[in-house]
């Protein structure tokens, strides 16, 4: 949104009222930075697929430690920062996206410390800028959740910086992509009428979330399972009113992103719970669990969702809708039942095949997705659809 999610609408439309010469003048400087993303995102999975215990020729030696780096920060971060500099159509805004792509390049190719993690640190730096900007155009309770996330982002990448082990800081970045997602639904439940009383529930579950993250910083038993029973709720907040209890009663592209969204609140109300039971436990299978029902679950749900609506944003290509597309997120949610079950059941066996099936529905969303762009380009070099149209995709309007 966004590139784990959708784009924050509001700032598009302002954006799009700016001059069209610069918004098509920056378009040629999201294609490299895209590429860049899935860069780190291959990279990554080969990573992942090496700390799973699957033996793959060696990249280079440090590869395999930069697993979360690479997905996190050189994919998720990148993309995410593009977005937001697509949104607000400045040039100065893309420095985000073009320092932490590269800082995962140089992960990628074994540039030794510091590099890589300063130039990331001071890409999310950048986004943190980005989002100043933002919450000039736009001060709404939305905008300030994402712009936490930006924040989480930044000090999470601080502490990776000086040297701390990333299983003493992680929390910081699930808090970047937390937030950054939360904030963008927040937005479109905006447009369901939501009365006071709902925006103060939201603000409880989500004033917790973040106090968890701040005390895990001096109290990891205490801050992880405040920042659990915070997700939780974050989790039945967005289950209880986010558009998609609504649109998943629709058919086609509307329907596909609603049972996404759906599934991955359930995701998020597993992470949430298994913090909560887990707290500061952190044995290779709780800290799997802990992870992986937020990154994978939640947030790659997420992008599933969202993909037909943020690639054309950055790409001016269509993603048409085609129903294979339900394979991707039947193989992700089936594998990471098989991974999360042999965590708790601790069997290898089952985490060490989890694990792969988790990359080969992660693929196979990068695959169908690349042809289906591909398909509608070639056969009508059709662009993408203005904004309104985009939430209707969304069943906000049409």
């Amino acid at each position: 949104m966004n590139s784990v999610n959708e784009a924050a609408p509001a700032v598009h439309r302002t954006a799009s009222t700016g001059q069209p010469s610069v918004r098509a003048s920056l378009k040629y400087r999201r294609l490299p930075l895209l590429a860049l993303s899935m860069v780190a995102l291959v990279a990554g999975l080969w990573a992942g697929l090496d700390r799973v215990g699957w033996e793959l020729p060696e990249i280079q030696p440090a590869l395999s430690l930069a697993h979360g780096p690479l997905m996190v920060c050189g994919f998720l971060g990148t993309l995410i920062s593009l977005e937001r500099a697509v949104a607000l159509g400045e040039g100065w805004s893309y420095s985000a996206p073009i320092l932490s792509g590269t800082g995962a390049l140089a992960l990628i190719v074994g540039i030794g410390d510091p590099v890589g993690p300063l130039l990331i640190t001071v890409g999310s730096a950048g986004l943190v800028a980005n989002f100043v900007a933002i919450l000039r155009r736009q001060t709404a309770l939305f905008t300030i959740t994402m712009a936490l996330g930006a924040v989480a982002w930044f000090v999470g990448n601080c502490l990776w910086l000086a040297g701390l082990p990333i299983i003493e800081m992680f929390f910081w970045w699930t808090g970047f992509l937390v937030l950054t997602i939360v904030g963008e639904r927040l937005e479109l439940s905006r447009l369901t009428g939501l009365g006071e009383h709902k925006h103060i529930s939201f603000l409880t579950s989500a004033s917790l979330f973040l106090a968890g993250l701040v005390t895990a910083s001096t109290s990891p038993a205490l801050g992880f399972r405040l920042a659990g029973v915070g997700m939780l709720a974050m989790a039945l907040w967005l289950a209880r009113y986010d558009l998609a209890r609504r649109t998943v009663r629709q058919k086609g592209l509307t329907r596909f992103i609603a049972v996404n969204l759906l599934a991955g609140y359930l995701w998020l109300g597993v992470g949430g719970l298994a913090w909560l039971w887990f707290g500061d436990d952190l044995t290779t299978f709780h800290y799997d669990v802990m992870l992986h029902a937020v990154f994978l679950g939640f947030v790659f749900s997420m992008i599933f969702a969202h993909a037909p609506i943020i690639f054309p944003s950055i790409t001016g290509r269509v993603v048409p809708y085609r129903r294979t597309f339900y394979v991707h997120s039947v193989i992700l949610h089936l594998s990471l039942l098989l991974r999360i079950g042999g965590d708790l059941w601790t069997s290898y066996l089952a985490y060490h095949w989890g694990g792969l099936f988790n990359v080969i529905a992660i693929l196979f969303f990068v695959g169908s997705t690349g042809h289906a762009i591909a398909a509608r380009a070639t056969r009508n070099g059709e662009f993408a659809p203005r904004h309104g149209a985009v939430h209707a995709a969304d069943g906000v309007d049409s």
